[in-house]
C-alpha cells in the first residue's frame, strides 16, 4: 500500500501538469526517508531515481572551476533530457556547493519547465519559506517564494491547500 506522502507526490505531479514550472519538491531533514519514498514513486511510475551528486560530479570532473559553473545548468538539463518523465532527482547537495555559484531552486525550476520533475530537498518548508540546511551551515539557503509544489515528510503538502480554495 502506498504511503500518504507517496499519494501526495502523485497528486502534486498531476496538479503540476498545468503549471509553468512542473516541479514537486519532497522536503525533509536528512534521514527522514525521502530516498525511500522517491524510490517507491519511481518504481510505480517507471522512472529511475537520478543521484544528482554522482551524475554531475562525473560530468564536472575534468572541467575547470569556471567551466563547472558555466556548464552545470546545461549538463543538468541533458541529464533530465535523457531520463523518462517524471524526472526523479535525489542527492542534490552538489547543487548547493558554494564554489559552483548556482541557485539550486532556479536550476530545478529551469529543468522543470518542459518536463515534470520530483526532487528531494534537505531542509524544511514552513508554508511561507523554503529552507536548505541550518542557518550556520555555509550552504544555507532560504527562499520567500517557491514556484513549485511542496510535499513535506511531515505529510503536509501545498497541493492540499490549493485544492481547498
Amino acid at each position: 500500500m502506498a504511503s500518504p506522502i507517496h499519494e501526495k507526490i502523485k497528486r502534486s505531479l498531476q496538479a503540476a501538469d498545468g503549471l509553468y514550472h512542473r516541479l514537486v519538491l519532497l522536503v525533509g531533514e536528512t534521514g527522514s526517508g525521502k530516498t525511500g519514498v522517491l524510490r517507491d514513486v519511481a518504481e510505480e511510475l517507471g522512472s529511475p531515481v537520478i543521484n544528482v551528486n554522482l551524475a554531475l560530479s562525473s560530468e564536472l570532473l575534468e572541467l575547470t572551476a569556471k567551466q563547472r559553473s558555466l556548464r552545470l545548468p546545461g549538463i543538468l538539463d541533458q541529464i533530465a533530457d535523457n531520463t523518462p518523465s517524471p524526472v526523479i532527482l535525489d542527492n542534490l547537495e552538489i547543487l548547493f556547493d558554494k564554489d559552483l555559484n548556482q541557485d539550486p531552486l532556479r536550476l530545478l525550476q529551469g529543468i522543470s519547465r518542459n518536463r515534470a520533475v520530483v526532487a528531494s530537498w534537505n531542509g524544511a518548508f514552513t508554508g511561507e519559506r523554503l529552507y536548505y540546511a541550518e542557518i550556520s551551515h555555509p550552504e544555507y539557503r532560504s527562499y520567500d517564494s517557491v514556484d513549485a509544489l511542496v510535499v513535506g515528510m511531515d505529510g503536509k503538502a501545498t497541493v492540499d491547500s490549493a485544492t481547498k480554495k
